[in-house]
């Protein structure tokens, strides 16, 4: 049953199947396990070393795994502190706000409604994946059972921390955004997820946001749009909005709120990479000789701009596990990927919706100009987009793509990589499907399109959203 459900970041699937209320005891049995051993092993005496933090998101299932969830977590003997129903990134603040083993977050993130999972953290929010831990959780889980164990009672408090993480992210705001000395007009479509929850509480009483409010009932745990910001159908209601009102900027959050997409003031979708270049120059001015952690998908410009900033650009693979890492290690201010995911060294080195909004409002108060001529500087390239390839043999493909390129120079930090010169290209692997994703890029259309139509039969047969 739980090989259906353990991912490599996490845990998620359909509800009631093959995700049930005893598939949530068993991970909060077994993750309590595994971070409070985790916990005591890198020497942590804190005295909340076997709390565990939990919140959840807005899905109808969610308060019956969260119960079921929570008796796993008191049943090992650690103890439950319940934030509610809250962003992912909460949950994060939470871990470290309170200095406690870790947390899980009851989400499915993007996916339908029918879908849910569980987001682990360890202590400071530090990611638990396939690799660093979440392995050994699954096997913690499969060996319990509910019926077998002696339940230890542990103890479960409610705490409510919307204030403190109010505190905590408007600290982060410009100061005439606060105070209301400069005011941004701004449609914000909550995708019907948490952020129809954390952006009132945090974002509705700021002087300076004058706010458009697009899909923020989050009640029925339905969604009037999938809550995936990636797909540019999702964006229409936001777009639409932002050219209607005149306003500044739109974003769109994802359903835990944890990543968005940005549009300028035109209602043109800003690339993620893009608005990484953008925001780590603005951050780099208060931190000069920084590193800069980006994905190794996103456009030759990110590097560019580091460098031109006076930065140290670092390359990280795909995924938050990796990107958190590298933030970790190299202590750098902010990361970004592809996928809407900003990453904050004042955010725990955790992703942040909120925090990535509260950057872009605050990048275009000190710019005093419109975001598209804040990002027109770093649109330097054509891109392809990721393009995906139904491929039985990925690794054949791979060894197929060097072969057909022998002059290119090739990286494998993700996938592979490859330098022609005149353009340059990624192919990574999925991880759960007979999947390659491309992503190419190159100083013209014409060039992008000629090397993509000769990639396409190495790669397999495209697959057309």
């Amino acid at each position: 049953m739980l090989e259906k459900v353990f991912k490599a970041y996490d845990v998620r699937a359909t509800y009631p199947n093959p995700l049930n209320e005893l598939v949530a005891w068993r991970v909060g049995y077994g993750a309590a396990r595994w971070l409070t051993e985790r916990a005591q092993r890198d020497g942590n005496d804190h005295h909340r070393m076997r709390h565990i933090v939990v919140g959840r998101d807005m899905r109808k299932s969610s308060p019956v795994l969260v119960a079921a969830l929570k008796q796993g977590i008191r049943d090992f003997g650690a103890n439950v502190i319940d934030v509610g129903m809250v962003d992912t990134p909460m949950t994060y603040f939470a871990i470290n706000h309170l200095g406690c083993a870790g947390g899980i977050e009851v989400t499915a993130s993007h996916n339908p409604a029918h879908y849910n999972g569980f987001k682990i953290s360890r202590v400071q929010a530090k990611p638990v994946g396939t690799g660093s831990g979440l392995e050994v959780i699954r096997a913690y889980a499969e060996a319990c059972d509910p019926l077998n164990v002696e339940p230890r009672a542990g103890r479960e408090e409610q705490i409510d921390l919307w204030k403190q993480y109010r505190d905590h992210l408007l600290r982060l705001l410009d100061p005439a955004v606060l105070d209301g000395s400069c005011t941004l007009r701004i449609a914000i479509d909550a995708s019907n997820g948490m952020a129809g929850t954390m952006a009132p509480k945090v974002l509705r009483d700021v002087a300076g946001l004058e706010m458009q409010e697009i899909n923020y009932d989050n009640s029925t745990g339905e969604f009037v749009h999938e809550p995936n910001p990636l797909v540019e159908a999702n964006l229409e209601t936001v777009r639409a909005a932002v050219i209607a009102g005149k306003k500044d900027f739109g974003v769109c959050f994802d359903g835990d709120a944890d990543r968005c997409v940005v549009l300028d003031e035109q209602g043109a979708t800003v690339g993620c990479d893009l608005l990484l270049a953008a925001l780590a120059t603005e951050a780099l001015k208060s931190a000069p000789g920084a590193a800069v952690v980006y994905d190794l998908r996103s456009s030759r410009s990110v590097r560019e701009a580091i460098v031109e900033a006076g930065g140290v650009p670092v390359q990280s693979r795909v995924g938050h596990v990796f990107m958190k890492a590298r933030l970790a290690e190299t202590g750098a201010p902010i990361g970004g990927e592809l996928s809407g995911h900003f990453y904050f060294a004042d955010m725990f080195n955790t992703d942040s919706g909120v925090r990535a909004f509260l950057a872009v409002a605050s990048l275009i108060a000190n710019a005093k100009k419109p975001l598209s001529q804040i990002i027109k500087p770093f649109q330097r390239y054509q891109q392809s987009g990721e393009i995906n390839f139904h491929n039985e043999d990925k690794l054949g493909a791979i060894a197929a793509v060097r072969a057909a390129f022998p002059a290119g120079e090739f990286t494998e930090l993700d996938g592979l990589s490859l330098d022609a010169g005149s353009w340059w290209c990624n192919v990574r692997l999925s991880n759960t499907e007979p999947l390659l994703r491309l992503n190419l890029e190159a100083k013209d259309r014409a060039t992008v399109d000629r090397q993509v139509a000769a990639l396409t039969p190495i790669l397999g047969v495209r697959v057309e959203h």
